[in-house]
């Protein structure tokens, strides 16, 4: 069967151009997710479902792909969770919903996205939500997803109002809200999570739409790769249950996410020739910025002891409070951010220690950026990829600074009554420019925020690899809807800006 359309991924930016594109009852749209798919929301998983769970992250669920790739040398391989069910990463992330700020979408446009601006986006970041606690022009009311802010009564759990009062005490200011332009200092973060369920695209954009004839959501379907007749696309390759098969289209959109969407290209001889020529694909297209540019968010961890009778629940894992400041001698505003929260283990979701607790600072707008490379012809083994944390000076400093500056929070009055002591780094590291950038590089965690390998930018740029309109260069009928367009990561998660992108491709193929 021939359809007019193909999405390539159910993720977060996925189910939102199926569920728009097949509003129009004459476009036929299929969409293939590889992970599992649950038609009905009442069956979901648990891990899936209730927000303040982790364990869809760990390496043994069935819900992630589980790659390994290189945070830095020091560290060496590490586990990577990537989403693998319907809803992608937005069905098993921590629910920050935070969008990129009005500055993020000015470096957009200096870098080649001339029709990125915040004026062009703010209208779709308002058309996906309803904003359940701020309404002015900066937030949506009318959309499917439903946006508010966790115990926005001030009933904070210990070690959150703990970390606020003491962002106060450093002098930091109190932001008005995380998503709109006055967004430097401490507050709540809004999130998708309503009565502690996870709000995913699958359950907001595509549970609603799944009724219409003309939309097929098929999961446990792995995408082999795009077929085509000369440079144009004209369907994929497939399988599923073991067997293959192929599926036409007129129009091919990947929404992969941006470690699989520029594998998935590569695979299917869009990409650096010296790549392609190594493990013996014909190359289609010569497309050198295809895996490049690929940008994280970097998070180095401050542990501490909490005075007995501190209690560490499960619900404390999610983040509720974060600081946006800028760094010392940084020419851009917001550039890092502070946040606390239990720790807690990744196989199981719980608690490491009931007595323990961390605060976290996060490189938001980082220098430095990584890659995403073929590591064989056979679509089943993945990409190699390396997010070269701590290759830029820059960026080693301000992490630098943001761990001593965690550290010096721990020493204010308002942490007194719960700190009994910090754990990691110690003095001796700490105070030692060299052994703390050892230590970061060793301990070094990572957000789920891969964005950039296949970025927008103009004609004249040859490392950019969709035009504005996200259509792949250089050849016909193949879209990229998914965070790998981005061509500087913002300084947020990215789950609110993959669902912005999805919302305007699928304006611009309706």
């Amino acid at each position: 069967m021939k359809y007019d359309v193909i999405v390539i991924g159910g993720g977060s930016a996925g189910s939102v151009v199926a569920a728009r594109l097949s509003e129009d009852p004459q476009t036929s749209v299929l969409l293939l997710e590889a992970g599992v798919d649950y038609p009905d929301p009442e069956n979901l998983p648990d891990d899936i479902r209730l927000g303040h769970t982790r364990t869809a992250e760990a390496p043994d669920s069935k819900h992630n792909w589980a790659l390994t790739g290189i945070l830095s040398e020091e560290q060496g391989p590490a586990h990577v969770a990537q989403g693998k069910v319907i809803g992608g990463g937005g069905s098993i992330n921590g629910q920050v919903f935070l969008r990129g700020l009005p500055e993020d979408f000015d470096l957009w446009v200096e870098q080649g996205a001339r029709e990125w601006s915040y004026l062009d986006v703010l209208p779709y970041y308002r058309k996906m939500e309803t904003d359940l606690d701020i309404q002015d022009d900066f937030h949506g009311t009318d959309g499917p997803l439903p946006i508010t802010r966790r115990n926005n009564d001030g009933n904070w759990p210990a070690i959150q109002r703990v970390f606020h009062s003491a962002c106060l005490e450093a002098g930091h200011g109190t932001a008005a809200d995380m998503n709109g332009p006055d967004h430097l200092g401490v507050t709540q973060v809004p999130m998708n999570n309503m009565n502690g369920v996870r709000m995913s695209t699958a359950l907001t954009h595509l549970s609603p739409a799944r009724h219409r004839l003309n939309l097929t959501v098929r999961g446990e379907v792995f995408v082999r790769r795009i077929l085509f007749e000369g440079n144009k696309a004209v369907g994929v390759e497939a399988e599923s249950g073991g067997e293959a098969f192929v599926v036409e289209a007129d129009k091919i959109v990947l929404s992969a996410g941006a470690l699989k969407s520029p594998h998935i290209l590569m695979l299917s001889g869009v990409g650096p020739r010296d790549q392609l020529d190594q493990f013996g694909i014909p190359v289609v297209h010569e497309a050198p910025g295809i895996g490049q540019n690929l940008w994280n968010h970097a998070i180095t961890t401050v542990s501490y002891k909490v005075r007995e009778g501190t209690v560490l629940a499960a619900d404390n894992l999610g983040t509720r409070i974060a600081l946006r400041y800028t760094a010392e001698g940084s020419p851009h505003v917001s550039d890092m951010m502070m946040t606390t929260s239990s720790m807690f283990n990744a196989l199981t979701g719980e608690t490491i220690d009931d007595g323990t607790a961390r605060v976290s600072c996060v490189l938001e707008l980082p220098e430095g950026s990584g890659w995403v490379r073929l590591a064989s012809a056979d679509p089943t083994v993945q990409p190699s990829f390396n997010y070269r944390y701590f290759e830029h000076p820059e960026d080693t400093r301000r992490l630098r600074d943001g761990v001593r500056m965690a550290a010096g929070m721990l020493e204010t009055q308002a942490y007194s009554n719960i700190c009994e002591g910090r754990i990691a780094p110690t003095d001796e590291v700490l105070n030692d420019d060299d052994q703390l950038d050892l230590w970061m590089k060793r301990t070094v965690s990572s957000a789920r925020h891969v964005s950039g390998t296949c970025k927008i930018g103009l004609d004249d740029d040859p490392m950019a690899v969709v035009d504005q309109h996200c259509k792949v260069r250089g050849i016909e009928g193949v879209w990229v809807a998914d965070s790998s367009v981005i061509p500087r990561v913002p300084r947020a998660n990215t789950n609110a800006s993959a669902i912005m992108i999805g919302e305007r491709v699928a304006d611009w193929l309706s």
